[in-house]
């Protein structure tokens, strides 16, 4: 019946219309919600006090990234003003918090060299220093940033001798050391292994007289005892008494410096036929 038909037709129509309206509706709305967002992102402060305060505010619940903008923002105001020293010390301490290390020990650099003067210059130095630990990687990789953690705590004990927070900073520094140590004596392993042993002497050689402070001192001679007998194996006659000899100077060392340690029967076994080989070298060849 065609007023039937009509009639279906005009309610497709309807329908078609209300999911058009709808559509929009919900298109306005997410418009208005974005733009909202968008402005709640602004930064609003009429005064460095009212940037700094705003900025310690979002500090203290955690939000670094906004407390740092606004920390930022006190400086449009200048940088000899009273709240210029505090937004500097916190915009550092906002990136270290918020792990960008890099970000942080520029800050309290800036920080270091705009307020000299300041009480938390101390502090400010060994927070600096405490980027380069926290940035330190596993041994694996690159450790530039363990050797300037090493120079950044030293500067601090340096110049901050009676300050509070030296006797952690001597630990961090034992701690990176150690790392340093661990690095170049895995490298002494890697050599030894691949029977590249003159390499593998040098750098058990470089562990102990960069570290010899480290558990890993007496270890390294006795690996430098090790590689030089090997080494003086694949030598000719003539350069093996001289690889020979660093193995017994070595093994002297051991007795002096560590005559209770866990490896000196062994490195004793070594010392022995260090000296078994060079009398038969000097036997077999007077010249020698």
């Amino acid at each position: 019946m065609i007023p039937g038909g009509n009639t279906f037709q005009g309610n497709e129509f309807a329908d078609t219309e209300l999911s058009h309206f709808s559509m929009k509706k919900v298109l306005i709305i997410s418009f208005l919600l974005l733009a909202g967002c968008s402005g709640s992102g602004r930064l609003s402060y009429d005064s460095p006090s009212d940037a700094y305060e705003k900025g310690l505010a979002h500090y203290e619940d955690g939000r670094y990234s906004r407390a740092a903008q606004y920390f930022q923002g006190v400086f449009d105001f200048g940088r000899t003003h009273e709240w210029a020293a505090n937004a500097q010390l916190y915009l550092a301490r906002s990136y270290r918090k918020n792990r960008d290390y890099i970000l942080a020990a520029s800050e309290y650099t800036r920080f270091s060299e705009l307020y000299r003067a300041d009480p938390r210059a101390a502090d400010a130095e060994f927070e600096r220093a405490m980027t380069f630990f926290e940035r330190s990687p596993q041994i694996e990789l690159d450790q530039t940033d363990t050797r300037r953690g090493v120079e950044a705590f030293n500067l601090y004990i340096q110049l901050y001798s009676d300050h509070d927070s030296v006797g952690v900073a001597i630990l961090r520094v034992g701690e990176l050391r150690q790392k340093l140590a661990d690095k170049q004596f895995h490298a002494a392993m890697l050599y030894e292994r691949r029977g590249l042993y003159q390499a593998a002497a040098l750098s058990y050689e470089v562990v102990f007289d960069k570290f010899p402070d480290t558990p890993l001192a007496d270890d390294a001679l006795l690996g430098a005892m090790r590689c030089y007998i090997e080494f003086s194996a694949q030598s000719i006659e003539a350069r093996q008494p001289e690889r020979l000899q660093k193995a017994i100077t070595h093994y002297q060392r051991l007795l002096d410096l560590f005559p209770e340690s866990e490896v000196m029967d062994e490195a004793r076994e070594l010392g022995d036929l260090a000296e078994r080989r060079l009398d038969e070298l000097i036997a077999d060849s007077p010249t020698l």
